[in-house]
């Protein structure tokens, strides 16, 4: 059985960290650079793919969606969004999690499971500012079109910031925001946490459960009300708002990483050893659910 190559992450990372200029929404031609790329990778591990528009400020972006086990009825969503903030390479946000997303992929692709459901792999555009929790979020444009075809639609995994990893405690900086978080998970940034909405218990815990057996990485589990800021971080609430279960897949972003945002969120800062055990974790659970 195939298993995570941090060869390949560090490739996918370097590439899109490499695009300039930077790959958010106002430079379009360095989006559709990454989206290309985002295809051709899917591509090669024999998946079909299509692109999804995305219409707003006179400009057109696009999702890309690559399927597995198409003609199945009941379909599970695995999503990361490829645009960053401002002029940032954004390594860790979302280089590391795209990369997550494409090697899921392949693995899958690889090792063809004989699951009953599609898999659909979600790229996303316009995750972030100014378009962060508008209805001009890319995965609120892919939730939405699910809603209105009446998708079976049996869960989404978010991956959002998964290579940044530290020894040193993480939760001291921002105690006024991290609440519950901070009594239930270890202050050493060593871990991945599974974040859910406390309203889609059965859904975060069997994520969790396939997950954590057999894992050579440390997986955490949180739920949190739909409001708490903590549940607010990434493409997932866009499910919860079709009412869909939704966990995300999180190195607990900046709250662990000095980086976020910033032009020091560089490849170099990346642990790729980690990001290919949290892969590997994952996959178990999308193919597993």
């Amino acid at each position: 059985m195939l298993s995570a190559n941090t060869d390949r992450l560090y490739a996918d990372v370097m590439f899109l960290t490499s695009n300039r200029p930077y790959r958010n929404y106002k430079n379009v031609n360095s989006l559709k650079i990454a989206a290309d790329y985002i295809s051709a990778e899917f591509s090669k591990c024999g998946l079909e793919v299509e692109l999804q528009p995305i219409n707003t400020k006179k400009q057109v972006y696009h999702n890309v969606i690559a399927s597995f086990n198409k003609e199945k009825s009941k379909r599970l969503i695995v999503g990361a969004h490829y645009d960053v903030a401002g002029n940032t390479p954004g390594a860790d946000d979302n280089a590391s999690a795209v990369a997550g997303l494409l090697e899921t992929a392949r693995l899958v692709s690889h090792n063809n499971p004989a699951i009953d459901y599609r898999i659909d792999f979600v790229a996303y555009c316009l995750e972030e500012p100014p378009f962060y929790k508008t209805k001009e979020m890319g995965s609120f444009v892919h939730a939405k079109s699910l809603w209105a075809e009446n998708a079976k639609v049996m869960g989404m995994i978010c991956f959002e910031m998964i290579g940044y990893f530290s020894d040193e405690a993480i939760l001291k900086a921002h105690k006024k925001m991290v609440g519950n978080l901070a009594s239930q998970v270890p202050q050493a940034g060593d871990f991945i946490l599974v974040l859910g909405c406390e309203d889609y218990f059965s859904f975060n815990q069997k994520i969790f459960s396939l997950m954590s057996t057999g894992s050579a990485i440390d997986i955490q589990k949180l739920e949190v009300p739909p409001y708490d800021p903590l549940a607010q971080l990434s493409d997932h609430i866009n499910y919860w708002a079709f009412s869909y279960d939704a966990v995300m897949i999180t190195d607990t972003a900046f709250i662990r990483n000095p980086n976020y945002h910033k032009k020091s969120d560089t490849i170099k800062t990346l642990n790729f050893s980690k990001m290919a055990q949290v892969v590997n974790s994952t996959y178990r659970a999308v193919v597993g659910i």
